[in-house]
């Protein structure tokens, strides 16, 4: 009799899960077999068993039915790509979870295989990611590169690129790992980072996290974000549609790691195969979500893992809206001819929208034309070289984060900058005083950020900050009939503090020393050792600058200022005082002086690159700017 029950409860489940009622079952008909009441208190634990599992498959299967009655029809749950179960096999039962959605209101929320995107859902996804006209040279970046932290000790923080394209995505992660890790390091079983500051080795900061520790920091990072493009309501992720595979156990991390050959057949190179083999989750409480995500990372880990992101990350935002946030959606997401992310990918995943720009809010041309730029304020910041070259302005949301962090773009690569402590964000005398009048500039700047303003609105900005300009000043700014931004920031830096201006005679007002990381994840070779016929490793590059904003307002008044000198002592003791390092130069300083104005920088070794050596490109993200107006002059600061 239970064989027949457990029989006929299959049934009712695979019913359940097809799009159509099947054909009647044909069977022998059951004999007629009394039934006999027994007390629950008296079954054997057997019996109790196996009567909470028909109980439970029976609800599993009244479940779908009903879910298929509400949507008009029956709704699927697929058998996984690979997954080779008979038709006698027992069903996988899945987990579900209440959340609450309001009084006296209960939602179920499925956990388990997912839902296998639909076909017109799989054709946008593909078109907006990859566009028309994709390369196999530019998917088969984004199909192998997984989410994986460095084995080499000193930057075993650090998240290893081995393909380009997805740097951004990849930099995007490491900035929101590095937050969890530095600044709520006792969630992560280890030592608070200032208290190693004054260890034998700089990279002792890092070589004390565990693995276990990092692989929960990646999981937190990673819903963060998601929930951040779901906007603080649902999480949806997706997972492949590989369940033949069994984890195993790896030293990389404690979730295990995919067996290889389960992937070795899958390749994502048209729509038909992203409905193919991805199936996704979506999530609406944080638990459920961890619960999921902690159970993914042998997938994220996998050669699958930056494109599973992604494609989570823009359904958690939901495709129309990833669409509607653009400033042209006819684009695709990941930029022609080499693969790169677009800013707008890096924009989704530090602010929960797909914008184009950088600036602060939206920028508007009037007559309906207007751009897109960040709407909030944000976790980690941006970056750009683009900005020194005047190709852009990065706004105050971006370059003043919460936390020292930053996603650093170049012409083709994203890397990141970070510092152990919040102090380095706190704004001395003269930064309080440049932010004031920026933002007075800027509130009468109708130009679309042209960087100009007209005398009436000059006037005004002279009362709101208490600038006392002399008349032959005053005239020289104003006979143009409008004011320039630069040519007023240099009238101001050589205009005293007491008369409003930027400059102080004590040379103390904008002082400044302290250190920056710089972390670039391209895997590059390097000798193991010191010793002959030692085997090159593959590791990315870690690098401590020591940055110094000088009080002075040139670098060469600040080099002389701290020149070598003899000092004496009560005692007629000659003390010799050094003189400082010479400053250096590279791609990255022009960043830092984005965020910090005349910083000088140096560092031991080779100096840090913000390239990736396999490819240039010309990223887009602010093209769109300069098609609609024409920046007439440089930078002020």
């Amino acid at each position: 009799m239970a064989d027949q029950e457990e029989e006929d409860l299959r049934m009712a489940l695979r019913m359940s899960m097809q799009h159509s009622p099947p054909e009647p079952k044909r069977s022998k008909p059951r004999e007629n077999v009394a039934v006999t009441s027994i007390d629950s208190s008296e079954e054997s634990p057997e019996i109790k068993a196996r009567r909470l599992q028909r109980e439970l498959m029976a609800a599993a299967a009244e479940r779908r039915m009903m879910m298929g009655k509400n949507t008009g029809s029956i709704s699927t749950l697929e058998r996984p790509v690979g997954l080779n179960v008979s038709d006698n096999a027992v069903p996988v039962v899945i987990e579900d979870k209440r959340v609450s959605t309001g009084p006296g209101s209960e939602k179920v929320e499925t956990l388990g295989y997912g839902r296998l995107l639909s076909h017109d859902e799989a054709n946008q996804l593909f078109s907006i990611i990859f566009g028309g006209g994709v390369s196999r040279d530019i998917l088969a970046q984004w199909t192998n590169q997984g989410i994986r932290f460095s084995p080499d000790p000193e930057t075993s923080m650090g998240l290893v690129q081995h393909e380009g394209g997805p740097c951004g995505v990849l930099a995007a992660i490491q900035a929101f790992v590095l937050k969890n890790l530095l600044f709520s390091p006792d969630k992560f079983g280890w030592q608070d980072p200032g208290s190693t500051r004054s260890s034998k080795s700089e990279w002792d900061v890092f070589s004390c996290l565990t693995e276990d520790g990092k692989t929960r920091a990646l999981v937190r990072s990673i819903g963060e974000i998601l929930s951040l493009c779901g906007s603080n309501r649902r999480v949806v992720i997706a997972t492949l549609n590989v369940l033949g595979h069994e984890n195993k156990s790896s030293k990389d991390g404690p979730g295990g790691e995919i067996d290889s050959k389960g992937l070795e057949t899958l390749s994502i190179e048209s729509a038909l195969d992203l409905q193919r083999i991805i199936r996704v989750n979506e999530c609406t409480s944080p638990a459920s979500a961890f619960k999921k995500l902690e159970a993914m990372v042998p997938e994220f880990q996998s050669r699958m893992g930056a494109m599973l992101f992604l494609i989570s990350a823009l359904l958690s935002r939901g495709l129309d809206s990833i669409q509607t946030d653009r400033d042209d959606p006819s684009l695709p997401l990941v930029t022609a001819p080499f693969g790169h992310a677009s800013q707008e990918i890096v924009n989704l995943l530090l602010c929960g929208q797909a914008v184009p720009n950088v600036f602060d809010g939206r920028m508007d041309f009037g007559g309906g034309m207007f751009l897109k730029g960040i709407p909030v304020n944000v976790e980690v910041g941006f970056l750009t070289l683009l900005e020194s070259l005047n190709f852009c302005k990065v706004g105050h949301y971006l370059k003043y984060p919460k936390y020292p962090i930053w996603v650093v773009g170049s012409e083709s690569h994203y890397t990141v900058l970070f510092a152990l402590d919040t102090s380095v964000q706190d704004e001395n005398e003269l930064e309080v005083r440049e932010s004031q009048i920026r933002k007075a500039f800027d509130a009468q700047d109708q130009s679309g950020g042209g960087g100009f303003i007209s005398v009436e609105g000059f006037h005004q900005v002279l009362k709101e900050t208490n600038i006392n300009l002399p008349p032959e000043k005053l005239d020289y700014l104003c006979n143009t009939g409008f004011i320039v931004r630069s040519e007023f920031w240099q009238v101001l830096l050589d205009l005293d503090k007491s008369l409003g201006g930027l400059k102080d005679s004590t040379g103390l007002m904008g002082k400044k020393v302290f250190d920056i990381y710089h972390f670039n994840g391209i895997a590059k070779s390097v000798v193991n050792g010191t010793q002959l016929g030692e085997i090159p490793v593959q590791r990315p590059r870690l690098t401590k600058l020591r940055v110094s904003v000088p009080p002075r307002w040139t670098p060469e008044e600040f080099i002389a200022d701290m020149a070598a000198t003899s000092v004496s002592t009560e005692k007629d003791a000659v003390v010799e005082v050094s003189k400082p390092e010479p400053c250096q130069h590279a791609p990255l300083v022009d960043c830092i002086r984005t965020r910090w104005p005349r910083a000088l920088c140096n560092w031991v070794g080779d100096p840090p690159s913000i390239v990736e050596s396999m490819s240039l490109n010309f990223r887009g993200s602010c093209k769109i700017m300069v098609v609609f107006f024409y920046k007439l002059t440089d930078n002020p600061s």
